[in-house]
């Protein structure tokens, strides 16, 4: 038995202006800029390239440039491609960090050292036990 594969086109499932919506919103909440102009093409490809480039007032070749990984295309370039899908950008608030994401970063943090509460116990082979303030000194000695 032989199996068959096909090859997977994004562009086919972007049939809807809510697939589409849906995509572009997940892509631009994880904030990278090439992976958002490769979404923004696989759009262009799937609405018809030089349709959207009439629409959008820029030339067919111009259009493909700004939409390559790597491009660095203005604000006002993106702005005209959202508006000419018939979308529009929005912004809200970024989601608050979960308390185990805060967790894991302050845990990353280096500890910070304040002469005032660094203190060294030492115990001596003799049984002897001395405290060592933050200068070095001698805080005490006991018997253990």
């Amino acid at each position: 038995m032989t199996l068959q594969l096909s090859t997977f086109d994004l562009t086919d499932h972007l049939d809807s202006e809510e697939a589409v919506a849906e995509y572009l919103s997940q892509v631009m909440a994880d904030g990278d800029d090439d992976e958002l102009l490769r979404a923004l093409a696989h759009v262009a490809k799937a609405r018809g390239m030089s349709q959207l480039a009439k629409e959008a007032g820029v030339g067919g070749e111009s259009l493909y440039k700004a939409l390559k990984p790597g491009a660095t295309p203005g604000f006002a370039a993106v702005g005209k491609v959202v508006r000419a899908l018939g979308l529009r950008m929005a912004v809200k608030p970024a989601a608050k960090q979960k308390p185990a994401a805060v967790a894991r970063k302050i845990a990353k943090r280096p500890a910070k050292i304040t002469k005032a509460t660094t203190k060294v116990t030492k115990k001596s082979a003799m049984g002897e036990t001395a405290s060592i303030g933050a200068r070095g000194s001698k805080a005490g000695r006991a018997r253990a």
